[in-house]
């Protein structure tokens, strides 16, 4: 058993959402982290006040509250960097990870790949790390490849020499979001260097539960976005070693990401500015900040343990239900996978368990979790989905295997 200490119930506490009941009356059992985070009353705070206290665009004007509005939002900049060991200068504001990968096979892809060079992927990317190489392969002519993952979707990494031979660009996911998978990055990272290829991170299930240096990675890029991680939807990091990024043109152009416009040319803005063109998302910057605040406070050790705690009791739970047909998918060593597991009951399609658990007050993802390719490689048609975040316990768990016992009596397994 693992008990709810004093810390989880004071985070617990933290999130309003957490203390209403669903409309059933039921209590909320939110097991869908992978797809967003809850927010802490403190992130939530921070938007009131941008816009009760010194809404105003940034670094145009020089009154009061427009300096106020742009020293919070450049000071969440360097609270990004210090989260996961970087420089200021090499944190990039973004909408969500996927604009960080387009962004980056845009201008960084189009400037590099060339006909018969290869793009090496793994065969648990989300959509976002899939769709955009795809259409950088079919502009270039280049090659797409694949790591390959055994039945219990764990990476196979006997030929990885042969797979890097000609790489100029590895991009994977940190964490698998289907199946929690965490990819051996101090495996990868080093061989695709010395193979001469650049790495990117799909870091959206990485960064909001381990602890993350980018340094230590050596990550040539490394993406996540805010909603995953207790902040606002609609903003999000892309990290890249400054050389990098000052030798990449702009992703998007207009106002704010330039030095000098005249009628017939335009000279740029050093990195990160020269990738933010437009009105930048003030407000939700800042509140990452805060949320990020918040995690270090909370000590990301902390919560790759806490997960792992989680993780490990949500197996052995619902081992008990294989005898029924409850089918778990994906790695079952908790040190080995993030906080997600994914699983299906008998011959129940996963939108019905989702909603039979729906009515008691348990949420938890239905479908192919934008990993299509996976679903038809593994056979599934879709799973069910639960996740973990900082103020799961484990109640949590016994209200889910409590949902799957009615699932079970419902559909008469």
């Amino acid at each position: 058993m693992i008990a709810t200490d004093g810390k989880t119930e004071q985070i617990i506490a933290d999130f309003p959402i957490l203390a209403r009941p669903t409309s059933r009356g039921k209590r909320l059992v939110y097991l869908d982290s992978a797809a967003t985070s809850q927010k802490p009353r403190a992130v939530i705070q921070a938007l009131v006040d941008y816009y009760e206290q010194y809404n105003a665009n940034i670094h145009r004007g020089v009154y009061e509250i427009a300096a106020r509005a742009t020293a919070e939002f450049e000071r969440a900049r360097v609270k990004l960097a210090r989260f996961i060991g970087a420089d200021a200068r090499e944190v990039v504001w973004v909408r969500n990870t996927t604009e960080a990968i387009n962004l980056v096979a845009y201008s960084w892809g189009n400037a590099h790949v060339r006909a018969g060079d290869a793009i090496l992927l793994t065969e648990l990317e989300h959509h976002s790390d899939l769709v955009p190489w795809q259409l950088l392969a079919e502009r270039t002519g280049a090659q797409l490849r694949f790591i390959p993952t055994d039945d219990s979707g764990r990476y196979v990494l006997d030929d990885l020499d042969a797979l890097l031979d000609g790489c100029k660009l590895v991009a994977c996911a940190h964490v698998s979001n289907t199946l929690g998978t965490i990819l051996p990055l101090e495996t990868v990272v080093p061989r695709a260097h010395a193979a001469g290829a650049v790495v990117l991170v799909d870091g959206a299930q990485g960064a909001p539960h381990l602890p993350v240096d980018v340094k230590a990675i050596d990550a040539d890029f490394y993406t996540f976005s805010g909603h995953k991680m207790l902040g606002p939807t609609g903003i999000g990091v892309l990290y890249g070693k400054h050389t990098l990024l000052e030798a990449m043109p702009p992703f998007f152009s207009g106002g704010d990401m330039i030095r000098k416009v005249e009628y017939a040319h335009t000279t740029f803005s050093d990195p990160p500015r020269r990738f933010e063109a437009g009105t930048s998302n003030n407000a939700d910057a800042i509140a990452f900040g805060v949320a990020v605040d918040y995690l270090h406070e909370v000590g990301m050790p902390w919560v790759r343990e806490h997960e792992r705690r989680l993780t490990a009791y949500a197996l052995e739970r619902l081992a008990g239900f294989e005898a029924r047909g409850l089918a778990i998918y994906g790695p079952r060593d908790p040190a080995t996978i993030s906080g997600v597991i994914s699983f299906n009951l008998a011959d129940v399609h996963a939108h019905d368990l989702a909603s039979i658990l729906d009515t008691e007050g348990i949420c938890v993802r239905a479908g192919h979790h934008c990993t299509m390719p996976l679903m038809e490689k593994m056979g599934w048609a879709a799973t069910a989905r639960a996740s973990f975040y900082i103020y799961n316990t484990e109640a949590d768990i016994d209200a889910l295997c409590d949902g799957l016992e009615k699932a079970a009596r419902v559909f008469g397994i």
